[in-house]
């Protein structure tokens, strides 16, 4: 059964790659020099240049348009992605041909958390960076419809007095929701389990802005052997969503913050029965002897603060009633290679075929346009 023409798709999890002027159009020019830049190499690659280093991930897998064959992890050139890949415009055409109204879209260059702004030596510089970003995002890429291109910003995450600083700035810019690290701890910074991220939690409660965590923002990958493929790291990449969430839900973040919204991105749906299910296990027969929340089962801080995200998930779509069809939301991916563009309308009906339509309905729009506040299409 094909979706229904009222329904209107909502992402969650896109990517856009930033176009070589990002920094340079916003940034002081005593800071060109060391801000992020394109460079040429000698064997005829485009890579960024920041604070000295070199940064050879121009496309980052954006591989929409190509041949499976030519998969790889990395475009080299901005001439060998899709011009949507870093123009909001030609980007509104892509999703008019995949059937999909609205995309958020998380960073590139900066990763997917801006965390690549941790490495630079000069913080102040590195803060600057942080707020060009969220300033082309909000003013150039998402100005060419406020309403399909919903803004995502990042945080100078080195610093939570500042992470408060610059939530307040783009909140007022229109932001509608956060990029933050799934695990702060792989990165060097304090963990969930310390009072340290209480100011910008208690502002994103305040606020009612989503703190989306991307696969990846921490920093790692699963890890098998140092010689497996990586079809591997693809295949287990939900491993960093299921520790991140048990991480949370056996932490004091839900406890002091009720109201804060979690959305865990590119980690599937399929296994949080069973992770639940686990978790719950756990806390029932071990919580005495630590030092954890005796009150709240995880599956019930779960179900109030997070949800979750898939593209073709047809086991989590199975388990809907045990996830809560309320904590579930669809994701695109474009341009990446999970990306079903441009049959991305045809490929959800197919999964979805068995489901009620208001449940439909419910999963790739409805859930997403109340958490971020977006506007009836």
């Amino acid at each position: 059964m094909p979706l229904q023409d009222y329904m209107k798709l909502i992402s969650v999890d896109d990517h856009l790659i930033e176009h070589p002027r990002v920094w340079l159009d916003r940034l002081p020019a005593a800071d060109h020099e060391q801000g992020p830049r394109v460079v040429e190499t000698d064997n005829g690659s485009q890579v960024w240049m920041y604070q000295d280093k070199i940064y050879p991930n121009i496309g980052l897998n954006a591989v929409a348009g190509k041949d499976p064959r030519e998969w790889g992890w990395d475009p080299v050139r901005f001439d060998q992605m899709m011009p949507g890949c870093y123009n909001s415009n030609e980007r509104l055409k892509d999703m008019d041909l995949d059937g999909v109204h609205t995309g958020m879209a998380f960073p590139s260059f900066p990763r997917f958390a801006g965390t690549v702004f941790l490495e630079g030596d000069d913080r102040d510089h590195a803060l600057r960076c942080v707020q060009a970003y969220n300033d082309f995002h909000i003013e150039e890429w998402s100005a060419a419809d406020p309403e399909r291109l919903p803004p995502v910003v990042i945080l100078p995450v080195w610093d939570v007095r500042l992470c408060v600083d610059e939530l307040r700035r783009t909140l007022a810019k229109g932001a509608k929701a956060v990029s933050f690290i799934e695990s702060p701890t792989p990165l060097g910074l304090p963990s969930f389990h310390t009072n340290y991220w209480d100011p910008l939690f208690s502002l994103a409660e305040e606020a009612d802005i989503p703190l989306m965590m991307h696969f990846g923002t921490s920093g790692t990958r699963p890890f098998t052997a140092p010689d497996a493929p990586e079809a591997t790291f693809i295949a287990l990449m939900g491993l960093n969503s299921m520790q991140a969430m048990i991480n949370l839900c056996f932490s004091p973040v839900f406890h002091r913050h009720p109201k804060l919204k979690i959305v865990l991105a590119e980690g599937g749906i399929g296994w949080m029965p069973w992770m639940l299910e686990r978790a719950d296990t756990t806390w029932e027969r071990q919580r005495f002897w630590q030092d954890i929340n005796q009150e709240v089962k995880p599956s019930e801080l779960f179900r109030r603060n997070i949800w979750g995200c898939f593209i073709t998930d047809r086991t989590g779509i199975g388990l809907r009633h045990d996830i809560g069809i309320d904590r579930i939301l669809w994701e695109c991916d474009f341009p990446h290679s999970d990306s079903m563009w441009p049959k991305s309308r045809k490929a959800l009906a197919e999964a979805v075929r068995e489901v009620p339509d208001d449940e439909v309905h419910a999963m790739v729009e409805l859930n997403a346009r109340e958490l971020f506040h977006l506007k009836p299409a």
